[in-house]
């Protein structure tokens, strides 16, 4: 069973199980069919094979907490290791592969050496379900080459999200509204190509705003600016005005003298972002809380929301008031608010939202958004599953 685990950590400890909470529904469904199951995942992206810092022994502890089953981290991700692993577990035990990526067969770009990965883990495994759905946009061994050698199917979780992004795009309720940050620009562009001829309003706040204030001749200070976007930003404008598309900017900034937590900042007019007291020194952390406000009242007029980025750096306190509004507005809208991205997800747990009160919280960020943008992508095209 092909999850994705890839969790953040601080100092060893799990920040936000969220997507591990999010495939328990599959492997309880799975272990109810008498299955013996063999999860497997990758976390981050180890430079060195073996490398402790990124051991799934966090993700086996968590996992073992949540369900009640014993689990058993097997001692690497090869075939030799899941046949040891299989061997020294008990019949009840649920055997977790270490990361993936200590292989680096697994995202090697060369089919014979992924297909070789494969191999061995087929001599020991009957069936595949793949339920790692922030993972499937990805060609590689796990996600591509395994189920291609044996029966395999979608899991709970994939269904759900491949389901609510083809909500996303066909049969939409309007008025629809699409809600972008994070921090670049070149990061969305396809899923603005995408979506702009569907939606009604696209609300556009972090660290990728800055590049578009550039293009309309607005001072940003130090902010972040994607130079070599700024013709296709102008584009995206052009085109948004041609379709009717209401492009909606905030017009207030919370300016800081630095990126720190405890930075110097105020609240300024996006004319007047270079006046403060630090000057052309100053960088945009956030939103204003006006333009938050204003973003909060097209989000709860909305019948259809997708949201993909924070509006600002919500690590730190003092920059999250604009990321926090929004993440407000989807949860109280009437209407289908859709949260994808890592980030986002991320910010909606750390600010201690009731996840039910989201209509969904997509655990797949870049798979999301190429989905969205009609890419095809490996891990469904296998499965049969692409649209």
């Amino acid at each position: 069973m092909r999850v994705d685990a890839n969790v953040p950590l601080g100092d060893g400890v799990i920040t936000d199980d969220g997507r591990i909470r999010a495939f328990l529904p599959t492997l309880h469904a799975v272990l109810e069919q008498g299955a013996r199951v063999v999860l497997a995942s990758h976390l981050g992206r180890p430079e060195t094979p073996g490398d402790p810092k990124f051991s799934l022994a966090p993700v086996a502890n968590r996992l073992a907490e949540l369900t009640g089953l014993g689990v058993h981290l097997a001692s690497g991700c090869d075939g030799d290791s899941l046949g040891q692993a299989l061997s020294d577990a008990a019949p009840n035990e649920v055997v977790l592969l270490e990361n993936l990526r200590y292989d680096p067969r697994e995202t090697s770009s060369s089919d014979e050496e992924r297909q070789e990965l494969a191999r061995e883990w087929s001599q020991h495994v009957s069936f595949v379900v793949e339920d790692g759905f922030g993972v499937v946009h990805r060609k590689q061994a796990s996600v591509y080459d395994l189920p291609a050698m044996l029966p395999s199917v979608a899991g709970l979780l994939v269904e759900r999200e491949v389901a609510v992004v083809t909500r996303l795009t066909k049969d939409v309720e309007h008025p629809y509204t699409v809600v972008l940050g994070g921090s670049k620009v070149s990061d969305k562009l396809g899923v603005i190509e995408a979506l702009v001829p569907l939606a009604d309003s696209v609300l556009i706040g972090g660290g990728m705003v800055f590049t578009v204030l550039q293009v309309l001749g607005h001072p940003i200070g130090k902010s972040l600016v994607e130079t070599s976007q700024l013709e296709v930003v102008k584009d995206f404008l052009d085109t948004a005005r041609s379709a009717g598309v209401d492009i909606v900017l905030p017009h207030d900034i919370v300016m800081a003298s630095g990126f720190s937590a405890d930075a110097e900042n105020e609240v300024l007019g996006i004319d007047e972002l270079e006046t403060g007291p630090n000057g052309a020194e100053a960088m945009g952390l956030d939103i204003g809380p006006s333009s938050a406000e204003k973003f909060a009242s097209i989000i709860e007029g909305s019948k259809t929301v997708f949201w993909n980025g924070p509006m600002g750096v919500f690590e730190f306190e003092a920059f999250q008031g604009g990321t926090k509004t929004v993440a407000q507005a989807l949860s109280t809208m009437q209407g289908f608010s859709v949260v994808g991205g890592g980030d986002s997800a991320a910010a909606v747990r750390a600010f201690g939202f009731d996840e039910s009160s989201f209509s969904h919280i997509s655990t797949g960020g870049g798979a999301s958004l190429e989905f969205l943008e009609g890419k095809v992508l490996p891990g469904l095209e296998i499965l049969g599953w692409q649209a």
